[in-house]
C-alpha cells in the first residue's frame, strides 16, 4: 500500500483520487502541449514561405491583429455585441423549448400533430431563413437573435420532449396511485428527472445559438465577430478573419465550459 507525504497509509479512495488527478494533470498537459506545438508549426511554416501567410496568416499576425484591436477598444465592442445576441438567443431557446415540450407532453394529440412539423422545421437548412428575417425584422439585433433562436429551438423541443417520455414509468404510476394529477407527476416526477437531459440540451444549444448568431451577423450585422470575419475577407484581410474565427472558438468554449460546470455542479449536489 502506498503512502502520503505524512508516511500514513493511503486508502483505496484516496489512491483511486490521487490517480484521477494525476491524469487529468496529464490530459491537460499534453492538451497545450499539442497546441503549442501546432503553433510552433504554423509559425514556422508561414516564416519559410511553406504556406502563404497572405492567405493563412500566422501566430504572429493574428497575435499583432489582436492587440491592435484591445489598443483601439474594438475587439471589446464586436465581442460583447456577439456575446449579448448569443446570451439572449440561447436563453430564448431553453425558455420556448421548456414551454413547447411541456405543451407537447400535456396534450398527446397535440403532440401527434405537431411532430412532422417539428422535424421538417429541424431539418430546414436555417441560413435560407435568414434573408426572410432580414426582410420581415430588417437588419439589427432582433433579426440576429431571431436567427440564433431559430437553428437551435426546434432541436431543442424535440430532445426535451423525447426526454420528458424516458421518465421511469414505475414513478408516474406511484404518482397517479397516490391520487395525483397530471400537474404533479409533471413537477415532481417528469421535470426533476429531466435535469441531466436539460443539462445535455443546453451544452448543444450553446453551439448551435452561436452559429444562428453568426450567421445573422453575416448578413444583417455591422457589429460583432461575424461581420468582422465577412469585413476581413470582403477586403482580404485574412489575418482578422482568423483572429475573429479563433476568438469564436475560445467563446464557444467558455460557455460550454460553464454548462459544464452546471453539471457537474448538480451530480455533486444529487
Amino acid at each position: 500500500m502506498k503512502k502520503n507525504h505524512r508516511g500514513h497509509d493511503l486508502s483505496a479512495q484516496e489512491l483511486y483520487l490521487k490517480n484521477h488527478r494525476k491524469h487529468h494533470h496529464s490530459v491537460t498537459f499534453l492538451r497545450f502541449l499539442f497546441l503549442f506545438l501546432f503553433l510552433c508549426l504554423w509559425e514556422i511554416c508561414a516564416d519559410l514561405a511553406i504556406i502563404d501567410s497572405f492567405f493563412f496568416s500566422s501566430p504572429s499576425r493574428v497575435a499583432s491583429c489582436f492587440f491592435s484591436m484591445v489598443m483601439d477598444h474594438s475587439i471589446f465592442r464586436h465581442i460583447g455585441i456577439t456575446l449579448l445576441e448569443t446570451i439572449a438567443s440561447f436563453l430564448l431557446v431553453i425558455l420556448f423549448g421548456l414551454l413547447c415540450a411541456t405543451l407537447l407532453w400535456y396534450s398527446k394529440s397535440l403532440s401527434e400533430i405537431m411532430e412532422p412539423y417539428l422535424v421538417v422545421l429541424n431539418s430546414l437548412p436555417k441560413s435560407a431563413l435568414a434573408p426572410l428575417f432580414i426582410v420581415w425584422l430588417g437588419t439589427g439585433m432582433n433579426t440576429i437573435i431571431v436567427a440564433g433562436v431559430s437553428v437551435a429551438v426546434f432541436g431543442c423541443i424535440i430532445s426535451l420532449y423525447t426526454g420528458f417520455h424516458l421518465v421511469d414509468e414505475e414513478k408516474i404510476t406511484l404518482i397517479y396511485t397516490l391520487g395525483g394529477t397530471k400537474k404533479d407527476v409533471f413537477f415532481k416526477v417528469v421535470l426533476p428527472s429531466s435535469i441531466p437531459t436539460i443539462l445535455s440540451t443546453m451544452k448543444v444549444n450553446i453551439g448551435l445559438a452561436l452559429v444562428g448568431v453568426i450567421i445573422g451577423e453575416f448578413l444583417a450585422a455591422r457589429y460583432g465577430l461575424g461581420y468582422l470575419i465577412i469585413y476581413g475577407s470582403q477586403v482580404f484581410q485574412l489575418h482578422l478573419v482568423i483572429t475573429s474565427v479563433i476568438i469564436l472558438c475560445l467563446i464557444a468554449m467558455g460557455l460550454y465550459q460553464l454548462i459544464q460546470y452546471a453539471e457537474h455542479y448538480y451530480k455533486k449536489m444529487i
